[in-house]
């Protein structure tokens, strides 16, 4: 069994539409996969549909952005009822916040001498004021070569004291949270290893309010962790007794660190959070 339970498609940041996103992960050997695009359940029908037809076990997924102390953290929902309602409104009003968002990040990049940036980034979002990201920006910076590549944007623009940076209020911890166990979903604390915590301490506590709030697993294996991270984040569920959850985060070919479906097996020892579905 191949799985894959972190990928985005065009409904988000992504780069391949859903279906075409399922047909890549067919390709390469994907047995199950869920789609968990960015405060999105858009895609997952399409996706779906594809899933199908390729005979692929589909998860419907998705990951919420959360604002923690001074931290975007995401949080990715597995196996959800895409029709839940406070789910789906509390999704709404994040996207509603994307567009001003934009705006201001636009401002700023226009404020050191790039015009343009919120007309391109809504290009690369197929028009879409709820689906606009840093990501989108970040393509349109290349496409102006201002960078080699959406991972080199981040270097000089988009983050925290460099232009184009805007910080912004999401969803709280134990929002999303809620919205993911009242859908029947499983909470999935995704890509610890990303987060810069500033205070001592700051990833335990993150691990320990997850917890209380109702959170279930962790991503161990995927495309933002390293080999060391594995077991690191491993010895992570063991201690907190969390089930263990695997995922590329592939975003688009040329932009990911990992393809879809090319996700390295669970380190032994893990309880791995399919099995409730399996």
């Amino acid at each position: 069994m191949t799985v894959d339970f972190h990928c985005h498609s065009t409904a988000s940041d992504g780069g391949l539409a859903p279906a075409a996103l399922v047909t890549r992960a067919f390709s390469n050997g994907v047995t199950q996969l869920a789609l968990t695009d960015h405060d999105q359940l858009a895609g997952l029908a399409e996706a779906r549909s594809r899933a199908d037809e390729l005979g692929i076990k589909f998860i419907n997924g998705v990951e919420i952005s959360v604002s923690w102390r001074d931290l975007t953290v995401h949080i990715v929902g597995l196996n959800i009822d895409i029709h839940h309602a406070p789910l789906v409104n509390g999704l709404q009003k994040m996207a509603n916040s994307r567009h001003a968002r934009a705006l201001e990040m636009s401002a700023q990049l226009e404020a050191v001498g790039i015009q343009g940036a919120f007309e391109g980034a809504l290009a690369h979002a197929n028009g879409r004021l709820d689906l606009l990201s840093r990501t989108h920006f970040a393509r349109f910076l290349v496409q102006k070569k201002k960078a080699f590549n959406v991972r080199a944007v981040f270097m000089d623009y988009l983050v925290a004291g460099k232009p184009g940076f805007v910080e912004h209020r999401w969803s709280c911890l134990d929002d999303a949270v809620t919205w993911i166990r009242g859908a029947g979903g499983i909470p999935v604390l995704a890509h610890p290893g990303r987060y810069t915590h500033t205070e001592e301490g700051g990833e335990s506590d993150l691990f320990e309010q997850f917890i209380q709030a109702g959170g279930q697993a962790v991503e161990v294996v995927t495309g933002s962790h390293s080999k060391k991270q594995y077991r690191f984040y491993a010895e992570k569920a063991q201690q907190y007794g969390l089930l263990a959850s695997a995922g590329s985060d592939f975003h688009a070919k040329d932009e990911s660190k990992m393809d879809i479906g090319k996700v390295p097996p669970l380190p032994a020892g893990l309880t791995p959070v399919w099995s409730l579905w399996s």
